[in-house]
């Protein structure tokens, strides 16, 4: 007689199951909750944010980048200089606490006199994370007439901080970091060359006045190519040096930021700066940044754009009487047309996850919105033919909708019935063509026999009467 087979569990769980993942662990078990992991460019751009956001605060004019032979990246900055001294709670140097330890910085306090007031640094695990994920991570500071610098390996502090007093000449401020981002942890060890450089001049764009360099070493040689970024008029040139085809009517830019005395829900700073080309093509361009954050997948404050662009160009339709009857405008219909670069400041952006791809804030969809919808309103009312320009562009991509959508349920309403399985319509009134073509084509079908009695009858009453 057969027995059954005895199961025996494979492991046992139980308190000791359970583990704690403690300091920069959870940044290495798992690095695709805290980075793209496509390639290093992530945990680059996230040193290259900090040194933005001193240049943002105004405490930098400039920011450099190397990309040396040996594959480690640099970023150094002419700011205050991370401090370096001891963390009054936690009795360690401050510097090596923003290096080692998630959800600490300097930019979590937005109170008065806070050491950022505007910055895309939220979470505090910036460059925690790309510390984790680096095989070295060096770090050198020039503050307070000092000069601090330490080292780390896979997170951990492999040489200690060292102090020594800044010699003659040398810089007063300022923070150079070099990295050597860890292979294991990325699809790709290289940085794409093209985004970064991207990037980097984007970041000179929304920053004018601030110069951002690039030099690109050559392994094994004693050479280097370099490229400079300064931007004096800022989004403008940007996007007509972007721009494939000429706008309809000029570039449509400004700025407005508050403050601080126009709402209680509005901060002081916050606001947007944009440029936006109406084009027949449309859609050439669309870059959208919060705190100098690149929000590739847009967001709220892409929202706000649209809602301005659409309120503005909708009411001077409506005032100058232009819609023809039967059309109706959908804010699709201007923003489609929409090329544009819209850099918002907000105090304290949510983002959807830490590479804050996506502004989830729903405070800046109003916000944008009340900045740019006054402003076109008075430069449509200011320059009427070009309002005239603009408002033909929408109107006929309304119509071109319209008619798209009528083809489509014409279309889908072909038929007088809904058939069945794998049948179709007839495309034919030619009987023979429908009944022998196809055997999926409807066939005419038999009168029943009740019909044809009644047929007969009928007739004999007829012959009856006459």
């Amino acid at each position: 007689m057969a027995t059954a087979a005895k199961t025996t569990p494979k492991g046992t769980y139980g308190e000791a199951s359970i583990r704690v993942l403690k300091g920069l662990e959870p940044v290495k078990q798992r690095p695709g909750m805290y980075t793209r992991t496509e390639s290093p460019l992530h945990i680059v751009q996230e040193v290259i944010d900090n040194a933005a956001d001193e240049a943002l605060g105004g405490h930098g004019t400039a920011i450099d980048v190397t990309l040396h032979g040996d594959g480690s990246v640099s970023v150094d900055d002419d700011g205050r200089g991370i401090p370096f001294g001891m963390h009054p709670e936690e009795q360690v140097s401050v510097v090596e606490i923003v290096f080692t330890r998630l959800h600490a910085g300097g930019k979590f306090d937005k109170g008065g006199g806070a050491a950022y007031s505007f910055s895309g640094g939220l979470h505090g695990v910036g460059v925690s994370v790309t510390n984790a994920l680096s095989q070295r991570l060096e770090v050198t500071v020039w503050r307070a007439g000092q000069v601090a610098s330490i080292a780390f390996s896979g997170g951990d502090v492999v040489e200690k901080l060292v102090l020594r007093k800044a010699a003659a000449g040398e810089r007063k401020g300022g923070t150079r970091i070099r990295v050597w981002p860890d292979p294991r942890y990325f699809e790709s060890a290289e940085l794409p060359r093209a985004d970064l450089t991207h990037l980097l001049r984007s970041k000179a764009v929304l920053m004018p006045g601030v110069k951002v360099s690039l030099t690109m070493e050559k392994p094994g040689r004693n050479e280097a190519e370099r490229q400079d970024w300064l931007y004096a008029a800022g989004l403008a040139d940007y996007l007509m040096q972007s721009l494939a085809a000429d706008p309809v009517i000029p570039l449509f830019e400004g700025a407005h930021h508050a403050d601080g005395k126009e709402s209680e829900d509005v901060a002081e700073g916050e606001g947007a700066a944009w440029c936006v080309a109406f084009t027949e093509e449309g859609n050439a361009v669309r870059e959208s940044y919060v705190n100098l954050i690149p929000t590739v997948a847009g967001g709220t404050h892409e929202s706000g754009l649209k809602d301005g662009l659409f309120g503005a160009v909708k009411g001077f339709i409506d005032v100058h009487g232009l819609l023809p009857k039967g059309v109706k405008l959908m804010p699709d219909d201007v923003f489609s047309r929409a090329s544009f670069v819209l850099s918002a400041k907000v105090l304290d952006p949510q983002f959807q996850g830490q590479i804050k791809e996506r502004l989830n804030s729903r405070d800046a969809l109003r916000l944008v919105s009340n900045c740019v919808k006054p402003a076109l309103d008075l430069w449509l009312n200011q320059h009427v033919e070009q309002g005239r320009k603009l408002a033909d562009l929408v109107i006929r991509q309304a119509q071109t909708r319209q008619r798209a959508s009528q083809k489509v349920e014409k279309r889908r309403g072909s038929g007088v019935a809904v058939l069945p399985g794998k049948l179709t319509d007839c495309e034919s009134r030619d009987l023979a063509l429908t009944s022998s073509s196809s055997s999926r084509a409807i066939r005419p079908v038999a009168a029943p026999r009740w019909a044809a009695t009644r047929r007969r009858r009928r007739s004999c009453l007829c012959a009856a009467r006459s």
